[in-house]
């Protein structure tokens, strides 16, 4: 194939990864809104470079015409998670999903790969509406905890320095950092709900202060420059000794101040 009947085979992959990245994003959004933990962290993907689709297909004798058929992680996303339960709940959620079609599963979690390498694979066929049609293709996603993903990109990138053949002293310290990285997400696993108290109490009294300045910055543009200037002074005493709930009140007071000026206007 030239490189412009490489650029239009590989159109749909480029419209499904970018796709699949806004739905998988848009699920953790939904969490977010509904102030439920999510177990999306975050998403990439990419579209496997010409010259990877065609090492693959050598090292594994496709013929270019069964490429499209055959090789399945054309179009990868990757969905990273903070903790390991979370990995099972994201291939729930895309088992039941009806815009797609689940072809089969590779649990690296469970079964662990001599390299230690660890990620959930769920390979999909997924519908792209061209414009010639509809187009059903392959696609890729792994879902890993953010431990599994640190390993990963490092052993991605010394399999590319050592061309596959990485030496076997590096083998075993690979190998065992991947299973210090697993006994780190079980760990983390073990005070899970501690960690989530934590990352919600500061998320709250983010949006907290957010609007304490959002009301701050309303009564200077009013001319209210003194109140404006308490309001900010008191904020900055309630961030670095207070609670949520100095900061609860903190925010009804703006508020209330805002609403008797705008009266009085």
């Amino acid at each position: 194939m030239a490189i412009g009947e490489w650029k239009t085979f590989l159109i749909p992959y480029k419209q499904a990864v970018e796709e699949l990245k806004v739905k998988i994003k848009s699920i953790r959004l939904e969490y977010r809104k509904k102030n439920e933990y999510s177990p999306i962290e975050f998403v990439t993907g990419r579209v496997k470079e010409i010259s990877s689709i065609l090492e693959k297909a050598n090292k594994f004798n496709i013929p270019l015409n069964r490429i499209e058929y055959e090789m399945e992680d054309i179009a990868g996303i990757r969905v990273m998670c903070q903790f390991v339960d979370d990995v099972q709940r994201v291939v729930e959620i895309i088992r039941n999903r009806k815009d797609m079609q689940i072809m089969y599963e590779k649990d690296y979690v469970t079964n662990v790969k001599n390299s230690g390498y660890r990620s959930y694979h769920v390979i999909i066929k997924y519908p792209v509406n061209m414009a010639e049609g509809e187009k059903d293709i392959l696609a890729e996603f792994q879902i890993r905890t953010l431990a599994m993903n640190f390993w990963a990109t490092i052993e991605h990138s010394l399999n590319y320095k050592y061309k596959h053949e990485i030496p076997d002293y590096i083998k075993h310290k690979l190998k065992s950092a991947a299973d210090l990285a697993f006994k780190l997400d079980e760990q983390m696993l073990e005070i899970k709900d501690e960690i989530k108290d934590a990352q919600k109490l500061f998320e709250v009294k983010s949006s907290l202060v957010s609007d304490i300045m959002n009301n701050i910055l309303t009564l200077s543009s009013m001319g209210k420059l003194s109140d404006s200037t308490r309001f900010q002074k008191q904020l900055n005493s309630v961030i670095e000794e207070g609670e949520v709930y100095d900061l609860v009140n903190l925010l009804k007071s703006t508020e209330k101040t805002i609403q008797m000026y705008s009266r009085l206007m």
